[in-house]
């Protein structure tokens, strides 16, 4: 079978290809992709090639297909797993396999996200990172990876009983959380999944430094929509204060946060998450740090005495993202809300090379069509002189200007998808 695919050569290096599929082994299963979400990791990938950890030596003549965050529907299943699995089924996967280094979309020659058809080795599937899914969309599963890393901050934080040993894990139930930078797509899915985590918070505070991602960040998930689940949301822009320790204190009468999220790797907001923490607090660095040396100055003082904690956490369990994929489907959490891009396999190479520089949130690939990477706030633009993407527009406007699974099927429909 032929596929198109982007693959990685070397640095800097990825190529949309077509090529020739091998016939499947019977401890094999292909599936077609639909869908994938580009991830700055990949971004990452591509700016070292061979050098990544992930990336095999012989990447040049070996070339591996990139991307992680996909989904899709299963082909063709090898004997081994044929009382598990059957052509038609959607599939989602877990491309942090437990146990190995090798991972789709950064090893595999024949398995990763952007292409139109892969093939998924015995490894992946033993490990129990294949499952299928029902649902409605195929772009919830895409971004249940990133949205997996969230929920595993919620419960890799915990705090302790005075006078015991027991750690009680996940964020504290009626505490003060703060996701510092964090109207971002990831800050926005930590949003959304507080809401209606068990462990629920009495309040959420969110800020940022930018007025105009503060208020996408309302129209999405607004101060109201909190409300109705009982918690208070608070965005604040940060540049606006004179102390910022000071007044995002007070917005907690004094107590301080209980769980601190910090989405920004910056010496000076780690040290700004340390001294807002409140007794028995927990401050989670989520964002990844590039500088192998990225330190800051915390208070020991509190450490000792206000068993205040600090941590970081980074990816999520095979459970995590079926919790994701789950509570989507359930409208327990909206997933979109980290999406902003929409595009098609033929802007993969162009979109991971810029991805820093491409502004918004999460970049969505639908693997077998061909279409510019386009923001969805533009689609009223393109509709001016485009009645499909009039249509679109209008389908996205009335969710809030998110995706959807009904925009998905609309855009499929419309490819002959």
């Amino acid at each position: 079978m032929k596929t198109k695919a982007v693959r990685l050569y070397g640095v800097d290096d990825i190529r949309l290809d077509e090529f020739e599929l091998p016939e499947i082994k019977d401890d094999e299963i292909l599936v077609k992709v639909v869908s994938d979400s580009i991830c700055m990791s990949t971004w990452k990938t591509v700016k070292q090639g061979a050098n990544h950890k992930r990336v095999p030596n012989d990447v040049y003549d070996h070339p591996i297909i990139i991307g992680h965050e996909f989904a899709g529907d299963i082909v063709q299943v090898g004997k081994k797993w044929q009382d598990k699995f059957q052509p038609g089924q959607k599939f989602a996967q877990q491309p942090a396999i437990p146990g190995q280094m090798e991972s789709p979309g950064y090893s595999y020659k024949w398995c990763g996200g952007d292409t139109q058809y892969c093939i998924f080795p015995n490894d992946i599937i033993e490990a129990g990172c294949l499952w299928t899914f029902e649902g409605d969309s195929y772009f919830a599963s895409s971004v249940a990876e990133p949205v997996s890393c969230v929920i595993g901050g919620y419960h890799t934080n915990y705090h302790t009983i005075p006078g015991t040993y027991q750690h009680v894990m996940g964020t504290k139930e009626g505490g003060n959380i703060i996701i510092l930078g964090g109207c971002g797509p990831m800050g926005l899915g930590a949003v959304s999944f507080g809401l209606t985590f068990e462990n629920k918070p009495k309040r959420i505070v969110v800020t940022e430094i930018n007025d105009d991602r503060i208020h996408r960040a309302r129209e999405v998930i607004s101060e109201a929509d909190a409300a109705k689940h009982g918690i208070e949301l608070i965005y604040v822009n940060t540049a606006n204060m004179e102390d910022q320790v000071q007044e995002l204190m007070a917005l907690t009468d004094g107590k301080g946060y209980d769980d601190v999220f910090v989405y920004i790797p910056n010496r000076g907001v780690c040290e700004m998450g340390n001294q807002i923490m409140a007794y028995d607090g927990c401050m989670n660095l989520f964002a990844g740090p590039t500088d192998m040396k990225f330190s800051a100055m915390v208070n020991l003082y509190d450490c000792h005495y206000s068993r205040s904690k600090i941590i970081g956490s980074t990816g999520g369990t095979i459970d995590d993202m079926k919790e994701a994929i789950e509570k989507d489907a359930k409208g327990l959490i909206q997933s979109a809300v980290m999406i902003t891009h929409v595009g098609g396999l033929d802007s993969v190479v162009e979109t991971t090379k810029n991805l820093p520089d491409v502004p918004g949130g999460k970049k969505l690939v639908y693997t077998h069509i061909n279409m510019p990477m386009t923001a969805i706030e533009d689609f009223g633009k393109l509709g001016e002189n485009d009645p499909f993407f009039k249509e679109l527009d209008e389908v996205c406007k009335n969710n809030k200007g998110l995706w959807s699974a009904k925009a998905e099927k609309m855009l499929l429909e419309h490819f002959g998808q």
